[in-house]
């Protein structure tokens, strides 16, 4: 039994580090030109190798997605979860979300709007759906408290999902080099805009503060 679970410990740190590889490739050069010999390498195994652990060069980018998407979405569901108005706590996970984006560009736009497979634009849409859900909690919130319009949380969460995740693909672009100033203003604006379409008075006096996590 030592023998067995060391040897499984063993293949899950090297997946971890395979996956860890491909998310640092992805960060570099998006999806088409992470190559796998290339993570193969930095994960110090041989190329071959990764198929042990990944169907496809899909699979494996998808799983990245996910690992990675997954930390964004705990993000958002830790600020949900927070206290405080709902109108500010929303404000808070957009503005949050979007300077991290920011802050992490060519991964960022990998995660939302590059072009790539089937496999990997699933687990994009799983992404969105888990980050609309979490605003769809805090929607429901804010309708309760009278803050928000009555309206149908689960569509009003796509409608502001959809928003900011849209406003960030062009600053996002590779083409785009927005500096530390821009990008704060940026997010900021995209906080500002996607959450108002559900305020039931007059835009509150919000404070832009980003939660920021590693």
């Amino acid at each position: 039994m030592p023998a067995a679970n060391h040897r499984i410990e063993r293949l899950q740190a090297t997946k971890t580090a395979i996956l860890e590889a491909a998310r640092d490739a992805v960060a570099l050069s998006g999806w088409k030109d992470a190559q796998i010999a290339l993570i193969a390498a930095k994960a110090g195994v041989a190329t071959g190798s990764v198929y042990r652990y990944f169907d496809s060069k899909a699979d494996l980018y998808a799983q990245v997605l996910a690992l990675v998407s997954q930390r964004e979405v705990d993000v958002v569901r830790e600020i949900v979860d927070s206290e405080g108005p709902a109108a500010q706590r929303l404000v808070d996970a957009i503005y949050s979300f979007s300077l991290r984006a920011m802050r992490g560009r060519r991964l960022a736009y990998a995660l939302i709007a590059e072009p790539c497979e089937p496999e990997i634009d699933m687990a994009r849409l799983q992404y969105r759906a888990a980050l609309s859900d979490q605003i769809a909690r805090l929607v429901v919130q804010g309708i309760a408290s009278g803050e928000f319009i009555e309206v149908d949380p689960g569509v009003a969460a796509s409608c502001v999902t959809g928003a900011f995740m849209e406003a960030l693909v062009g600053p996002l672009a590779p083409e785009a080099v927005p500096d530390s100033d821009s990008a704060k203003a940026i997010a900021q604006t995209t906080a500002s805009l996607a959450a108002r379409m559900l305020f039931r008075h007059a835009a509150p006096k919000l404070k832009l503060i980003s939660r920021d996590t590693p």
